[in-house]
């Protein structure tokens, strides 16, 4: 049961597609709380967030995402997952 879920959270970018599929809305919370914790936690950053981006951007390309608001919650989670580093370390 674990390793599953580590293995759909280490290799997010070739499970995305069916979880829009299955979730579609909630899909945008989970990659927030992909990129926020990759940026903001210093020990998380075995998480897939680069390529996860690109694939998020190909399944917007196809239609399955909406472009804007999907910019609006990944620039988001960036900003917010850096700020809160910054304040971790500092």
């Amino acid at each position: 049961m674990i390793s599953q879920f580590v293995e759909v959270i280490i290799h997010m970018d070739k499970y995305l597609q069916v979880i829009v599929n299955e979730y579609s809305t909630m899909t945008y919370i989970l990659l927030f709380l992909i990129i926020f914790f990759e940026t903001g936690i210093v020990i998380a950053p075995f998480l897939p967030g680069d390529s996860l981006l690109f694939v998020a951007g190909a399944l917007a390309a196809i239609g399955l995402f909406n472009i804007g608001i999907l910019f609006i919650v990944i620039f988001i989670a960036a900003v917010l997952g850096d700020t809160i580093n910054y304040q971790i370390i500092i």
